[in-house]
C-alpha cells in the first residue's frame, strides 16, 4: 500500500468505538497503560452502539413467542427483526431459514445434527476446531493443507472426483483462517462443491466481521458465524440456510418453542408434532439480548461502509506486516504467501523465544493483549510449525505435554475498532523485546506464562 493510500485509508474511517478503549491495566514495570486489546480473533470488544442500543432495550426485556403482556410482545418482535436483519446482513435466498444459536460452534455442530443419513462430510485439516470437529459421527474424509488457493479448489474436486455420487455430501471450508487471517477461495469452492452434487457450509467467523458475506454471490448453502466475533457480546450465534436438511432432522434440542403440539398417546407415550421453522432448532426461551446484538452489529458495520472498514483494515495489516518484516527473527506463518489476500489476523512466532513467554512479557510489560498456543486450530499450526520445537525460555507451551515438544505461536488481531497507535505500540514492543529482552522474570503457572512475583 502506497502512502498516499494509507493515508487515505486512515481518513476515510476512523476506528468504530468500542467498549473498553480506555480501560487502563497496570504493568508490572510500574505505572498503567491504556490496554491494547489486539485479540479480536478471539472476542471482539463490542461496539458501543451494540452496547448503546442494549441498554436502550433492557428495560423492556420479556420472553419471547410466550407472553401476551406488552414486553413479551416487543421481545417477540424484536427477536423476528433481529432475524430478518440478519438475513439481510447475510443476503441470504428467500427460502433460507436462519436460526440463532450460541456461536458458531453451535451452529456447525447442529448442522452436524441434521446430516441425512449416509452423507460424507469433507473437511481441510486446517479449519478451526469449531468446524473440523463436529462431523465425527458422519464419513469424514480430511485434506490435506494446501499450499495455494487453486490447490484448494483441486484438491476438493479431487476427492469429491472419488467419491459415491449418490449419496449426500457436504464440504465445510472456512471463509478466513484464524490463525494466518487469509481468505480462502470459497466462491471456487463452492463451484466445485456444486459440481460434484455437494452441498457447502462457510464457517464465516472470521470473514463476517471484516468482509461482507453474501450467501447468494459465494453461492454457499449455509453460513454460520459467532456474535462475540461480530462484536457483539451474550453468547449468541447463527446459522443461515438451506432449510430442506433442518426441517427434515430431530430438532437439535427437545424441548418447549421446538414443538408446535404434544399429546398424550393411549399406551402413555407422547406424540410431538415439530415445528418446521427455525423454531424447530431453538428450544427454550431465545437469547433475545444475544440476538439483538448481533443484528445491531450488522447494522453498524452495514451503516460504516465496509468498503471504508476494509480499506482502513488493510492499511493495519499492511503496517504489522512491514513491522514484523523489519525484525529478522520474526515469521510470520503464511500457507498462501505473503501476497495472499487476508484480514486482520496475523501469526508469527520468534527465534530463541517461547511464544508464551513472549505473549506474556507483551501483556505484563507493554499492555498488549494477543494470544499464544495453537488457537483451537492444532492440525493447522502443527503443519505451519513444522517439527522444530521451540526455545523453552521461562515458560513453556500451555498445550505441550510433559516430554512433548512446545509448538505454539503468537497471534495479534485486530479490526474495526483497533486505533493506530495500538498497532504502533505493538510493533514497537516486538522490536523491543527481540532486541533488549524481557524486564521481568516469568514462571509457568496452571499452564500459563505469568510474571514472577
Amino acid at each position: 500500500m502506497s502512502v498516499s493510500t494509507a493515508a487515505a485509508a486512515r481518513t476515510v474511517c476512523a476506528p468504530l468505538p468500542v467498549l473498553g478503549r480506555d480501560v487502563t491495566v497496570p504493568l508490572v514495570t510500574g505505572g498503567e497503560v491504556t490496554y491494547a486489546a489486539l485479540d479480536y480473533a478471539a472476542s471482539a470488544p463490542a461496539l458501543q452502539r451494540v452496547w448503546d442500543d442494549l441498554a436502550a432495550y433492557a428495560p423492556y426485556y420479556g420472553s419471547v413467542h410466550r407472553g401476551a403482556g406488552y414486553l413479551s410482545q416487543l421481545s417477540t418482535d424484536l427477536f423476528e427483526n433481529a432475524r430478518r436483519t440478519v438475513t439481510e446482513f447475510l443476503d441470504c435466498r428467500p427460502d433460507d431459514q436462519l436460526v440463532f444459536t450460541r456461536s458458531t460452534t453451535d451452529s456447525l455442530n447442529l448442522l452436524a445434527r441434521a446430516l441425512p443419513a449416509g452423507c460424507q462430510v469433507f473437511v481441510f485439516e486446517t479449519e478451526h476446531h469449531a468446524s473440523l470437529l463436529p462431523w465425527q459421527d458422519a464419513r469424514v474424509t480430511y485434506l490435506n493443507a494446501p499450499r495455494t488457493p487453486r490447490q484448494a479448489v483441486e484438491t476438493l474436486e479431487r476427492a469429491l472426483a472419488d467419491r459415491d455420487p449418490h449419496g449426500p455430501a457436504l464440504v465445510c471450508v472456512t471463509g478466513a483462517s484464524n490463525v494466518t487471517g487469509e481468505l480462502w477461495p470459497v466462491r471456487e469452492l463452492a463451484a466445485a462443491a456444486h459440481a460434484h452434487g455437494a452441498r457447502i457450509v462457510l464457517d464465516a467467523a472470521q470473514l463476517a466481521p471484516h468482509h461482507p458475506v453474501s450467501v447468494r454471490e459465494l453461492d454457499v448453502d449455509w453460513v454460520a458465524f459467532s456474535g462475540h466475533k461480530l462484536y457483539a457480546p451474550l453468547g449468541a450465534g447463527v446459522l443461515a440456510g438451506r432449510a430442506d436438511w433442518l426441517v427434515a432432522a430431530d430438532p437439535y434440542l427437545a424441548g418447549g418453542g421446538a414443538s408446535r403440539k404434544v399429546t398424550r398417546r393411549e399406551d402413555g407415550g407422547v406424540d410431538v408434532e415439530w415445528h418446521e421453522s427455525a423454531a424447530r432448532h431453538e428450544a427454550g426461551s431465545p437469547n433475545v439480548i444475544g440476538a439483538y446484538s448481533i443484528a445491531s452489529a450488522c447494522k453498524a458495520l452495514t451503516e460504516a461502509g465496509f468498503d471504508s472498514l476494509v480499506a482502513r483494515e488493510e492499511y493495519l495489516i499492511a503496517r504489522v506486516r512491514a513491522g514484523l518484516a523489519e525484525v529478522p527473527q520474526v515469521k510470520v506463518l503464511s500457507l498462501f504467501g505473503d501476497d495472499a489476500p487476508r484480514v486482520g489476523v496475523i501469526s508469527f512466532v520468534v527465534e530463541g523465544w517461547n511464544s508464551s513467554h513472549f505473549a506474556a512479557a507483551l501483556s505484563a510489560e507493554y499492555g498488549i493483549g494477543v494470544r499464544d498456543g495453537l488457537f483451537c486450530a492444532h492440525p493447522l499450526v502443527r503443519t505451519l510449525l513444522g517439527s522444530d520445537p521451540q526455545t523453552q525460555g521461562e515458560c513453556g507451551a500451555p498445550e505441550a505435554a510433559p516430554g512433548e515438544k512446545s509448538l505454539n505461536a503468537i497471534r495479534v488481531s485486530f479490526g474495526a475498532g483497533t486505533p493506530d497507535e495500538h498497532v504502533e505500540r505493538f510493533v514497537n514492543a516486538v522490536r523491543e523485546l527481540v532486541s533488549q529482552g524481557a524486564q521481568w522474570q516469568y514462571r509457568t503457572e496452571d499452564g500459563r506464562c505469568v510474571p514472577a512475583v
